[in-house]
């Protein structure tokens, strides 16, 4: 009893560290494939890719057992099927967390359960024992003593919001009024947070043309064409941000605060039928390296900017056996053998993000006239060698001016800043520690030891100091307290 005392308080330490690294982007996994990799293969994947964050929709018991010692945080799923015998029976609760949870630990790194998919949409009558089941597998939890490691919540989807734009004035589907209040009651009460599955590339099909696909992609919108909320002024750069602002709204009008938005599922098909023609894998690298770029800086959507987007991409394989049009087989960022389906940088930039390594990126939403010019600025006058990002080359996609000017400022960067150059580019650059390289495009990196002087290059050179930099000294105190904690609890179990 010790022994299991001692590995579940040195998880939850360990959890406690992971988290203070800021947002991370997570996978889920779908098992409709004919070639699934076995349990052992898709742990070695994960790795191999650094996915430090995965949702299971099921609780399979051997790819858990894989999982342990793995470090990887996981959701375990309970199946659409099995919310109504649960909903119905706390007994059922409690053998299921025994089953599938407890049974796993600590070895296995569970840190919640998420109840059904989308059950309100898509098994409405279910919808009235949903909260009942959140609250018996809660309480089988404490019974357990792990409640206080492990979260329940259930995703749902952007359907439940019937009018998202513009988000100050989003609601929930009046006709699920006292579900809803339940639902966030109950997480208010866990301390847990809202499941939300958002997709901007159904967002934009099914808008008939009412929003630009730049906005569903995370790119840069010229002034007279940002979307704009008329009754706050907050400036949305993607459909994403719109999304989760609108569900934050949509919480609000409950009169419930403080219960962050985790999105469970977001991603893009990379091929479609001769009726779907926006599922490319040009749009599909587009959207997830932009994705994982906005994830990664720690922001939250206008109306709550300081609560990070952990988001988990929908989702790791193609599901070659899905039914319905062929984009429902190709939401998969990777080939069963581990290869990328397109060029990204997998995953959680949260994995280097403590990294002695430095790189300068473009910003999120920087106006693309002075990304432009940046870019001409740096791989002209300013020296870098921009060969890589020509057609054919290993940097040519994404074919987008955010990814194109980031590996040039890099590049630029990474040869001046000795020489007093730092990362500016007119307000457009940033510095990060998460490796924008991805598949054979590789960014130098350089040490964050070692300052940039005072240089100046004159109009698009880089003028400026990283905002915040400060913030990510702050954020390292702040872990190396952690780890100070870690170790004293540690001295205090086995002495």
């Amino acid at each position: 009893m010790r022994e299991r005392c001692c590995g579940i308080v040195v998880l939850l330490l360990f959890g406690m560290c992971i988290n203070a690294l800021g947002a991370f982007v997570g996978v889920n996994l779908g098992t409709s494939v004919s070639n699934l990799p076995s349990p052992s293969d898709i742990v070695a994947i994960l790795k191999s890719h650094q996915i430090t964050h995965l949702r299971l929709y099921n609780a399979d018991p051997q790819l858990l057992k894989a999982l342990a010692n793995s470090s990887i945080e996981v959701i375990v799923g309970v199946t659409n099927e099995e919310v109504l015998r649960i909903g119905e029976s706390p007994a059922a609760a409690a053998a299921w967390v025994n089953k599938n949870v407890a049974a796993h630990l600590p070895g296995t790194n569970i840190t919640a359960i998420a109840v059904g998919s989308e059950v309100l949409t898509t098994i409405p009558h279910v919808g009235p024992v949903l909260v009942p089941a959140m609250y018996s597998l809660h309480k089988a939890l404490v019974a357990a003593n792990l409640n206080y490691l492990i979260k329940v919540s259930t995703p749902q989807s952007m359907d439940i919001i019937p009018r998202p734009f513009p988000p100050s004035t989003a609601s929930f589907d009046a006709s699920w009024n006292s579900t809803i209040y339940q639902l966030l009651q109950f997480l208010k009460n866990t301390k847990s947070y809202y499941m939300l599955n958002a997709y901007p590339y159904y967002g934009y099909t099914s808008g008939n043309g009412s929003f630009p696909l730049d906005y569903a992609l995370f790119r840069s919108l010229p002034a007279i064409k940002q979307i704009v909320d008329p009754n706050t002024l907050f400036h949305y750069n993607s459909m994403f941000d719109a999304m989760v602002d609108a569900t934050y709204y949509s919480i609000e009008a409950f009169n419930f605060s403080e219960i962050p938005v985790v999105v469970t599922e977001t991603g893009w098909p990379s091929f479609g039928g001769a009726n779907e023609p926006d599922a490319t894998i040009q749009n599909a690298g587009t959207y997830v390296s932009n994705l994982i770029r906005r994830v990664s800086n720690d922001s939250g959507p206008p109306s709550q900017p300081t609560i990070p987007i952990n988001t988990y991409l929908y989702e790791l394989f193609n599901e070659d056996k899905r039914p319905g049009p062929i984009s429902e087989k190709n939401w998969g960022i990777l080939f069963p053998n581990g290869s990328a389906v397109y060029p990204l940088s997998l995953m959680s930039g949260r994995a280097t993000a403590n990294s002695s390594e430095v790189y300068c990126v473009a910003k999120d939403g920087a106006d693309e006239d002075k990304l432009q010019d940046g870019l001409n600025w740096a791989c002209g006058q300013g020296g870098a060698n921009c060969v890589a990002i020509q057609q054919g080359r290993p940097c040519f996609l994404p074919n987008n001016i955010t990814d194109h000017a980031s590996y040039a400022y890099n590049d630029y960067y990474q040869k001046m800043r000795g020489a007093g150059g730092t990362c500016d580019f007119d307000g457009t650059a940033t510095l990060t520690t998460v490796d924008p390289s991805h598949g054979s495009c590789i960014f130098t990196g350089s040490s964050n030891s070692s300052g940039g002087g005072g240089f100046s290059p004159p109009a698009l050179g880089p003028s400026g100091q990283l905002p915040g930099a400060s913030s990510k000294l702050q954020m390292s105190s702040f872990q190396l307290f952690i780890l100070v904690i870690f170790s004293w609890a540690l001295m205090f179990i086995f002495t």
